[in-house]
């Protein structure tokens, strides 16, 4: 693995997660159809950083793959893994984010029915539930993989490792006790605890000297 190569990478993964932070802290509450409107601003701002921050860490995560690298390429499995829970954010952001608040303003105007309104809004947001499914299982079984490599190979400080183990292993225990991770509080909390992760592990990639450097 070539040093620029590491040290890019790591910088895109910094940014990815740094814009993913800024989504959640920008990110609003829902609420009637009449607050979604008047929101509609800051709802499309924290959903387009969403989105802009996929192709950043996308592109972390592959360096993170390159770098972890092993005869069994266990890390382009988690790098798979990884990039599904990405393109479900994509899908979610993009319908929760970008197109409710214009649809919305659109038949508001138009004097749509309510409850068809309603209905469409209701089948959007069934959309979305298996999206942040997809999400949160994907990054979680790659951190698992990921950081199981870490602890394995020590190619970075092996306390990385046992680090993104525990974030899952809480996070496997909050299921069990029934916290949900899919609402608002819920996804916050997963998100900054990811993300605490990655924000480590990007600043020693931007660090990481391959042999022979």
């Amino acid at each position: 693995m070539e040093k620029k190569f590491s040290k890019t990478s790591g910088l895109s993964l910094f940014t990815g997660a740094l814009l993913m932070v800024l989504t959640m802290v920008l990110h609003p509450s829902g609420g009637s159809i009449e607050h979604i409107l008047k929101i509609k601003k800051i709802i499309v701002i924290s959903h387009s950083l969403a989105i802009m921050s996929i192709p950043f860490m996308a592109f972390g995560f592959y360096g993170l793959s390159v770098c972890l690298k092993t005869p069994s390429r266990l890390s382009f499995l988690a790098f798979s893994t990884a990039i599904t829970g990405l393109f479900a954010a994509m899908i979610a952001g993009t319908i929760n984010g970008l197109t409710l608040p214009y649809f919305l303003n659109e038949v508001m105007e138009n004097g749509t029915n309510i409850d068809t309104i309603k209905t469409i809004i209701r089948y959007g947001k069934f959309i979305n539930l298996p999206m942040d499914y997809i999400l949160i299982g994907g990054l979680s079984s790659a951190i698992v993989i990921w950081s199981s490599l870490i602890v394995k190979t020590s190619v970075f400080p092996k306390w990385l490792g046992f680090f993104g183990l525990i974030i899952i292993f809480i996070g496997l225990f909050g299921v069990l006790i029934g916290f949900d991770f899919v609402g608002l509080f819920g996804f916050r909390v997963f998100v900054f605890g990811v993300a605490s992760w990655i924000l480590l592990l990007a600043i020693y990639l931007m660090k990481f000297k391959p042999k022979g450097f």
